[in-house]
Order: C-alpha cells, then structure tokens, then sequence
C-alpha cells in the first residue's frame, strides 16, 4: 500500500502544476486543461482520505464526492469548449490575451 504523504505529495505537485498553468498560459484550451489538472487532484485527495477513514461506511463519502466533481468537470469542459467556440468564430483566437470580451 502506497502512504498517504507519497499520494498527498504528489497531489500537491499536480495542483501546483494546474496552478501554473492557469496563470502563465495563454492558450485557452490549456488553461482548461490545466483546471481539470487540479481537479484531479482534488480527487486524488478525495478517494486517499476516503481509504484511511475508521469505518467503512464513511469510506464510501470520498469516493462518492470524487465522481460528483467528475461530473461536475465534464460540465465545465462542455461549457468551456462551447465559450472556446463562440471565441474562435467571432475572433479567430482562441488566446485568452487577446480576447477581452465575450458581448455582440
């Protein structure tokens, strides 16, 4: 079995790695990649201290709150990819830089 602190590290180097990609990209497409980074590692976080809970019936809760936030990605990447959309037929980037607004 893998120790808390190893999984809880390298969660930590994901969300880092999600952070710097939110902040230093320009890209819009890896800027939502890198929130998904940091969504995963959430739930990485989420489904390691649902396994170290005393009871079994608690050790359900991280691994339910996981799949909500699973869900809770997807919609996001689909309304995410429809803005990226809407952004590339009005001004042919997708840069988020360049782009101020989204109004007619």
């Amino acid at each position: 079995m893998i120790p808390v602190l190893d999984v809880t590290i390298f969660s930590a180097a994901l969300f880092s790695v999600g952070v710097f990609g939110v902040l230093y990209r320009r890209n819009a497409i890896m800027v939502l990649l890198s929130i998904e980074l940091m969504l995963n590692a959430a739930n990485i976080n989420f489904v390691v201290f649902s396994g170290t809970a005393p009871t079994s019936a608690a050790s359900a809760d991280g691994q339910v709150y996981a799949l909500i936030s699973i869900a809770i990605a997807a919609a996001e990447i689909a309304v995410g990819l429809a803005i990226l959309l809407v952004l590339w037929k009005t001004s042919d980037t997708v840069e988020v830089n360049e782009v101020a607004t989204l109004r007619w």
